[in-house]
């Protein structure tokens, strides 16, 4: 043999001296069952979690908007309860103000007709008694005549002298009569005067009350 063989037969002896010494590596069988699968009734339902959590936002945003709603409905009430307020209460200054511009419209109103109630009166008294002053000088310039009892004899004296007592006596049964018409128609000024002012009073405290 060539030194060529020699070699190529020597590297053979040594690998196959080395394959004896290297015992294969023991691999285990594969198994070929499935990968172990979750229970359906166990299995996690991402979209009913999903879905559930929307329900739950939901119905917190309607509770806001619930809340939100109630709070602006009480504050709308609160409002319109206090407008109605201010017009009550406008309403009432108001009243009472026309109150008081009537009742000082009325006070004014009986004190000039209570005014001008006296001064008619006050003018009438006066007027009265000048008429009947102005009567009285008629009537004692219309009665009296001059006296003349020179040339008169006693029977003519006693005649002229029972006319003038005649006369004497029917000035004071007229005298006696004016007093008693005076009287009455003071008592009667008086009593419209009285009746006058305790209508006043009551129409006032009518009016006050």
């Amino acid at each position: 043999m060539s030194n060529g063989e020699d070699e190529v037969l020597q590297e053979e002896e040594e690998e196959q001296e080395e394959g004896e010494g290297v015992r294969p590596k023991h691999k285990p069988p594969v198994s070929q069952l499935a990968a172990p699968k979750i229970p359906e009734g166990d299995r996690v339902d991402f979209d009913d979690i999903h879905r559930k959590r929307m329900e739950k936002d939901l119905l917190e945003l309607h509770t806001l908007i619930e809340v939100h709603f109630h709070q602006r409905r009480t504050e709308e009430a609160e409002i319109i309860a206090l407008k109605d307020r201010i017009q009550r209460v406008r309403a009432e200054k108001e009243r009472h103000r026309q109150a008081r511009v009537a009742k000082k419209m009325v006070l004014s109103n009986m004190g000039a007709h209570f005014g001008g109630f006296l001064a008619k009166l006050e003018q009438g008294k006066w007027g009265k008694k000048q008429t009947g002053r102005e009567v009285k000088k008629k009537t004692l310039g219309d009665r009296r005549r001059p006296l003349v009892t020179e040339d008169l004899q006693e029977d003519a004296l006693r005649e002229r002298a029972a006319e003038m007592w005649s006369q004497i006596h029917q000035l004071e049964a007229d005298k006696f009569d004016l007093m008693e018409t005076t009287k009455r128609q003071k008592y009667e000024v008086t009593s419209c005067h009285v009746i006058h002012l305790s209508s006043c009073h009551h129409m006032i405290i009518n009016f006050l009350s």
